[in-house]
């Protein structure tokens, strides 16, 4: 892997353990899909659909990942393209909607938004932890790293801002949530696009 110190090569994915990690996050990720979007549509919560939409981005990206396993180096960083532009565009569709609960107010539901943010970041501790031993590569592998932090961290974002919505019947907590989580997908883009992109010029020199 690329974290020893003897190792030069960056890992790219070709072990069999990784992919059956891969396919075990594949399927966490879209159940949560299906369950936040329709809890997010009941609690009226941006933060929960916004949540959703991760799920749904991450299930689809290390479907990806996983095809592009094997493929030559170029393949899989241009894959990992493909992944930053999908954070860069559901970072800019979260943030859109986050503007508009804030000009249309609809108060969340705090007790079914905390419920079901504690239910999400039990799927994403469980993701992250089968990817653990993985957080290290090319830019194809690291991207399916970044995805699960960011699900696990969004998620105790989504949990705290229950807990405020209900404390001030506000929905601000919320729309705040919302806002930093779109911030947090937009700045990993840009991790995986930098690297992906370095990876081609070298594939070039």
């Amino acid at each position: 892997m690329a974290g020893s110190c003897c190792e030069t090569k960056e890992f790219d994915g070709m072990s069999a353990g990784f992919k059956r990690a891969l396919i075990a996050v594949i399927i966490i990720n879209a159940a949560m899909f299906v369950v936040e979007m329709l809890a997010g549509a009941a609690a009226q919560s941006q933060a929960l659909k916004a949540d959703a939409l991760d799920f749904f981005a991450d299930a689809a990206t290390y479907g990806l990942s996983l095809w592009v396993i094997g493929k030559p180096p170029s393949w899989r960083a241009n894959a990992a393209l493909i992944k930053a532009g999908s954070l860069f565009v559901m970072g800019a569709a979260i943030l859109v909607l986050a503007l508009y609960r804030a000009i249309f107010v609809a108060q969340p539901v705090p007790e079914l938004m905390g419920g079901i943010a504690l239910l999400a970041l039990a799927a994403n501790v469980i993701s992250v932890l089968i990817l653990m031993r993985w957080r290290d590569g090319d830019a194809n592998v690291r991207s399916v790293w970044l995805c699960s932090r960011n699900d696990a961290i969004g998620n105790i974002a989504v949990f705290v801002s229950a807990g405020v919505v209900w404390m001030t019947q506000s929905h601000w907590p919320d729309i705040i949530v919302a806002l930093g989580m779109a911030g947090l997908f937009l700045s990993s883009a840009f991790q995986i696009l930098t690297q992906a992109r370095g990876e081609l010029r070298q594939q070039q020199a």
